[in-house]
Formats: structure tokens, C-alpha cells, sequence
């Protein structure tokens, strides 16, 4: 249970941190801020070296991540922040560096086999059902999710 909860804490943090840097992009016009509060997101939600992590080859990033243990379900942020985070580095202009995110993300999605939007750009696609998952505990979970789940017996004594 406290595992469980700490997982759904992680998750709603991260997906508020796309939101925050969505936000932070399209009102004060600050792509490379976006894209360094979404660094500073991945490195949280990691709980490794950020700048370490995100300079591996799109092959050794997504082996890392799997040697570590990282959760799968941070996996999936990580990989649809990743993606979030090409889009802002193209329109502050590092193509090169928006092109390894997205080759990055791409290689999360295939070692743990989920899909990506193919437009980066599209924010909503990206960011489907990631607040579901956050407050269901993960996306295995989102079908399962009962948030009285467990608290029956305190009500029946």
C-alpha cells in the first residue's frame, strides 16, 4: 500500500510537471525553460542523474532504465516527456538535441512496449491518459482503480 501510494505521488507530480512546462511554454513563450523543467521532471521522477541519464544513445538510455528497476509506469511518463520535451527544443531551435529526445522516447516505448503519438506536437495525445493513470496508481491499474478500495472493512466494524 505505502508503495503503491508513493507511486501514485510520483506520478500526479510528474504529470503536473508536463502540464506546469505545457503552461510555462504557450503563456511566457520560454521553450527552453519548458524543456529544462521537464529534464528537471525526469530527473525527479528517476530518482537519477538527469543530465547523466539523458546523454546516453537512444539503444543504452531504455537498457538503463530496465538494469535500474525504474517503475514501468514512470517509464511511460519519462518516455511522453521525453517526446514533449523534442517539440520544445525544436521551436527554441536545437533541432539535433529534439531529435535524439524523440529517438530517446522512442526507445522507452519499444523496450517496455507501449506506443507514442506520432505528432510530438500534439500535447493532448501525449498526455492521454497519463492523469488517470497517476491517480490509479499506474496503467495497469486505471481499469482496476476504486479509490474506496480496502476501506470497506473499516466501515463494517
Amino acid at each position: 500500500m505505502i508503495q503503491q501510494d508513493y507511486l501514485m505521488r510520483q506520478l500526479l507530480l510528474f504529470f503536473k510537471a508536463m502540464v506546469r512546462t505545457h503552461e510555462l511554454y504557450w503563456k511566457d513563450k520560454d521553450p527552453l525553460g519548458a524543456a529544462d523543467s521537464l529534464e528537471d521532471a525526469i530527473s525527479n521522477a528517476t530518482e537519477m542523474d538527469g543530465v547523466a541519464l539523458l546523454s546516453l544513445s537512444p539503444d543504452s538510455i531504455a537498457s538503463i532504465m530496465r538494469v535500474t528497476g525504474i517503475d514501468p509506469n514512470i517509464t511511460q511518463f519519462v518516455a511522453r516527456s521525453m517526446l514533449l520535451e523534442s517539440v520544445y527544443l525544436r521551436k527554441a531551435g536545437k533541432n539535433s538535441l529534439a531529435q535524439v529526445r524523440e529517438a530517446q522516447a522512442r526507445a522507452i516505448a519499444d523496450e517496455y512496449g507501449f506506443g507514442l503519438p506520432d505528432d510530438p506536437s500534439d500535447f493532448e495525445s501525449i498526455t492521454e491518459g497519463l492523469e488517470e493513470a497517476a491517480l490509479a496508481g499506474g496503467f495497469d491499474a486505471v481499469d482496476a482503480y476504486d479509490p474506496l478500495e480496502g476501506f470497506e472493512a473499516y466501515f463494517a466494524e
